[in-house]
Formats: structure tokens, C-alpha cells, sequence
């Protein structure tokens, strides 16, 4: 038996989880001054086991998988998020492993479902890094499977991979305007008579 129920958060709910995701990014941004963000990383992945060994909501489970893509982008150097972004990335990490949550993650079902809510508004505010490190992530597989190298043996960069999709669009402007002018009709700025 399953039992659906939904919970409408108007702007002003949200706003508190906003909020309470805003005070941990000052403990973070502190926490990573003291101690990097790699301990931010190190008890949010802990935090993410610790969680995973439990029985979760599925809403709640498949909002964890994000923190997988967030801690992926955070930890990659050669992406190189944007500080705006890593420093949101890195506040809702902290919220996440933090044991001050607005609801104790002890609490049977809905004990992360804070937790959820935050990781999704991070998720949405941050879809087009995510969207983007997934394309960045494919294209850097696919150049170590080209060159023959490990990926972890790659210096490539954000600026590489920017330069590769602008000659791949350039590429298909040429294909396009060479398959459109076969046939031997070519355009004629001007006539002479």
C-alpha cells in the first residue's frame, strides 16, 4: 500500500530554507578558510553514507544522487567552478553533513527531508554548471579514450573544452551551408551585367 501526499512551499517556506542554507554558508566559507573545502567534502560524503545506509523516501533518495554531480564538480579542478557557484555548492554540502539541521536527520522518513529540499534548490539554481560539467565530463572521457591516456592523466580545462564545442558548432555551420549549396546554385551577393 503507498500513500501519496503532497506539500505545496510557497516562496516564504522556501525563503527559510534559503536562509538557514545561507547561515551554514557562513560556517562554510569559514570552515573552508580554517580547513579547506575539503573537509567539507570528506563530511559530506560521510554524511551521504551514513544517509544511504538508511531506508529514505524516494524523494529523498533521489536528491541525494545530486550531491554525487555537486561534490564531482567541487573536487574538479580542471572544470573550475565559477566561486559564486562553488561557494553555493560548498554551503549546501555543509548544510547537508551539518548535525544542526531544521529537521534531526534521525527522524524516521522525514528526518532529510530538509537536506532534500536544500540539495534541490542547489540543484536547480546550479542545472546549467551541472548540465555543462556533464558535457565537460563526456568530452574529457572521450579525449583520454582518443589520445589513449587516463583521464586522471589529462591537464585538460574548462577553456579546452569551450575552444572544442566552438569548432564543433563552427564544423556543422560549414557541413550545413556545403550540403545546402550542392546541386550548383550558389548565392550571389552581386551581379554584374
Amino acid at each position: 500500500m503507498t500513500l501519496d501526499f503532497s506539500i505545496t512551499l510557497s516562496d516564504a517556506d522556501l525563503q527559510q530554507f534559503v536562509n538557514a542554507r545561507s547561515h551554514r554558508s557562513k560556517k562554510a566559507r569559514e570552515k573552508a578558510r580554517k580547513e579547506g573545502p575539503a573537509s567539507i567534502i570528506a563530511a559530506a560524503r560521510e554524511a551521504l553514507k551514513e544517509a544511504r545506509a538508511t531506508s529514505l523516501p524516494e524523494f529523498v533518495a533521489t536528491r541525494l544522487n545530486h550531491l554525487d554531480t555537486i561534490i564531482a564538480m567541487v573536487e574538479d579542478v580542471g572544470f573550475g567552478l565559477p566561486q559564486e557557484n562553488l561557494d553555493n555548492a560548498l554551503a549546501t554540502l555543509a548544510y547537508f553533513s551539518s548535525a544542526e539541521d531544521i529537521v534531526p536527520d534521525g527522524v524516521p522518513i522525514l528526518g532529510y527531508l530538509d537536506d532534500a529540499i536544500v540539495i534541490e534548490l542547489c540543484a536547480r539554481e546550479l542545472q546549467p554548471e551541472i548540465d555543462a560539467y556533464e558535457d565537460f565530463s563526456r568530452w574529457r572521457d572521450n579525449e583520454a579514450t582518443r589520445r589513449g591516456v587516463s583521464t586522471a592523466g589529462l591537464t585538460l580545462g574548462r577553456v579546452e573544452w569551450a575552444e572544442a564545442r566552438r569548432e564543433e558548432a563552427l564544423e556543422r555551420i560549414h557541413r550545413r551551408r556545403d550540403e545546402s549549396y550542392t546541386g550548383g546554385w550558389a548565392p550571389m551577393l552581386f551581379r554584374v551585367h
